[in-house]
């Protein structure tokens, strides 16, 4: 048993030291709003926030984030950085197929979390490694531009 700290809650888990968080969230927390994208950490569809930081939960095993606090699509909007992101998502209607924009939510949170005025550059540096294929990422970045807005 390995026991996660997901979304503020302990849940003992029943898998193996080395299973994919992303198995571990969708298959066995039944948390399935982080998506499977690439399972290579190049598409950013499973980044979930370990410890505030995003993290490609495809290729991180449930033991590297045993004792780390971990944050999901399904609670971003409990933290207030992360409900000020949801409500410029909906406001500018980025979502387009939606399929990756769990995984662009949390890495939008991670980034006003450390960084309340980004720029464009730090946008894009940020969010430069989550892929969109219907190509929002001019509503993308203008949506964290009106959550910075809302935070400062």
């Amino acid at each position: 048993m390995i026991t996660l700290n997901l979304n503020g809650k302990d849940h003992e888990l029943d898998v193996a030291d080395d299973m994919p968080l992303l198995w571990a969230l969708r298959d066995v927390a039944n948390l399935t709003g982080t998506k499977y994208g690439c399972g290579m950490a190049l598409c950013g569809a499973c980044t979930v926030n370990v410890e505030g930081q995003p993290t490609r939960s495809c290729v991180t095993p449930v033991s590297a984030v045993v004792g780390k606090r971990i944050s999901t699509i399904e609670a971003v909007g409990e933290d207030a950085v992360g409900k000020v992101v949801q409500q410029a998502w909906r406001q500018l209607d980025v979502v387009q197929c939606g399929y990756c924009q769990s995984g662009q939510i949390m890495a939008a949170t991670a980034l006003l979390s450390s960084n309340k005025a980004p720029s464009d550059a730090d946008i894009d540096a940020a969010m430069s490694s989550n892929i969109c294929r219907c190509a929002t990422y001019v509503r993308i970045r203008a949506a964290i531009h009106e959550a910075a807005g809302k935070l400062a």
